[in-house]
């Protein structure tokens, strides 16, 4: 019940002394932010059309890939790790969970990862492609998890 109050009330809705829920077409607002998939890809993969939207999440351009040959919807390059942190990371597996809490606390309030959000909220399936070749440990697991904590 917690999770479609923080619902209502970001759209807007109130709910009177019974608990019901009013706000013009709620229904439809509600399902607008329940059912959002994101899904997480390798820019080096090819294009499906089951990939919905896609996203870059990383800062850098990926390497070898021609931004005409790629089908990228958008490119939002300031939710990516600062070079300080990625260049820190560098993938190592060990230092995963420290990166995880400090892309967190670096990504948290910011203006580039309300844009995303309030984007993946327009559309129903959203792929975050990533260049990482690790698919488990990388910016875009993190970001897709910070992502649905804002969603929900």
């Amino acid at each position: 019940m917690n999770s479609i109050k923080t619902i209502v009330s970001k759209i807007g809705g109130q709910s009177d002394s019974c608990g019901i829920y009013t706000a013009g077409s709620i229904e439809e607002k509600v399902l607008k932010y329940i059912i959002v998939k994101i899904k997480l890809k390798r820019v080096y993969e090819p294009y499906t059309e089951v990939d919905g939207v896609r996203v870059l999440v990383d800062r850098l351009w990926p390497r070898g890939i021609k931004k005409e040959d790629q089908r990228i919807d958008k490119w939002f390059k300031d939710v990516a790790p600062s070079n300080e942190l990625r260049k820190w990371y560098n993938h190592d597996p060990e230092k995963f969970e420290a990166f995880n809490q400090k892309y967190r606390a670096e990504i948290e309030g910011a203006k580039a990862l309300d844009e995303l959000v309030d984007y993946i909220r327009q559309h129903k399936t959203v792929t975050l492609v990533f260049s990482s070749k690790e698919p488990k440990l990388n910016n875009a697991v993190v970001l897709s998890k910070i992502i649905e904590e804002h969603i929900a």
